[in-house]
């Protein structure tokens, strides 16, 4: 029974291994072959079959991306408006759900229901809408309208998973504090958010992937040239270098190094934020 036993569990665990080997290739592999024919000439892109790792690897289509269309120019505006939105984003909705979670008010119930009704919403049909707004509050062809409206959008998942967080911050912390004098504020920047932290860096890493990446909206909204972000960048980038493709996986290759960047530094806390939600849920 114990052989058996002992058996069937290191077969389940062979299963697991397999399956997790397969989706790291499947994750792994597009990556990868980005990456290398961003290094390859132009002549060799398209060879086959394709090569992962090419036999006179060259840096110049980096040098040509960057240098090409003010692609540096577009590459800070997405940074800046990535940045802004994180911050903004994580600061006004750890506020709201430290309100949610903690405080009785009038109808926090419908409030909070109206909010999550909001995530069922598709963006493609809010365009309309939000443009109108836009228009309305003179946010069109402006990033700082970028950062408010991508604000905007991640607060209401931001809210939803912070809510959960901060209800299971024990009580009687916050009640000690309150005996000392403490009012709502000071517990809210001296308790809650230094102990949120994991939760902070997980909606904070979804906050900038939403705005690093978003193309509809900034298409939507953005004319002028000198504001345009990465993604409409790049595909015009790939539009007017429709046969370069090693100038066009270069500059995706560039748009992923922030991504993997703020995974790196914040991954320890990313990772205890989404392990705290499993083991809560």
């Amino acid at each position: 029974m114990v052989t058996g036993s002992a058996s069937r569990t290191r077969a389940i665990l062979g299963v697991r291994i397999l399956i997790l080997s397969v989706g790291v290739f499947l994750m792994i592999v597009p990556f990868a072959y980005m990456f290398a024919t961003s290094l390859k000439p132009n002549a060799l892109v398209l060879e086959i079959p394709p090569k992962l790792i090419p036999h006179h690897p060259t840096t110049a289509n980096y040098t040509d991306a960057w240098t090409s269309n003010k692609f540096g120019r577009y590459f800070l505006n997405s940074l800046g408006v990535a940045i802004a939105t994180t911050f903004f984003s994580v600061w006004l909705s750890s506020m709201m759900a430290y309100a949610f979670a903690r405080f009785s008010f009038p109808g926090r119930r419908i409030l909070f229901g109206l909010l999550l009704i909001g995530l069922m919403v598709p963006t493609m049909m809010l365009i309309i809408p939000q443009f109108i707004l836009a228009k309305n509050l003179g946010m069109l062809d402006s990033l700082t309208g970028l950062v408010f409206f991508y604000t905007g959008g991640t607060l209401a998942l931001n809210t939803f998973l912070l809510r959960s967080f901060f209800q299971d911050i024990p009580r009687e912390l916050e009640e000690a504090m309150v005996v000392d004098g403490a009012g709502p504020w000071k517990r809210y920047l001296k308790l809650v958010l230094p102990l949120s932290r994991p939760a902070l860096a997980t909606v904070g890493i979804f906050s900038f992937l939403a705005s690093w990446d978003e193309f509809v909206w900034a298409l939507t909204v953005i004319n002028d040239p000198n504001k345009r972000t990465l993604p409409i960048a790049i595909s015009l980038f790939q539009g007017e270098h429709s046969t370069s493709w090693g100038l066009v996986f270069a500059a995706s290759t560039i748009a992923v190094v922030p991504v993997l960047l703020a995974f790196v530094i914040f991954q320890r806390q990313f990772v205890s934020g989404l392990t705290t939600g499993a083991l809560k849920a």
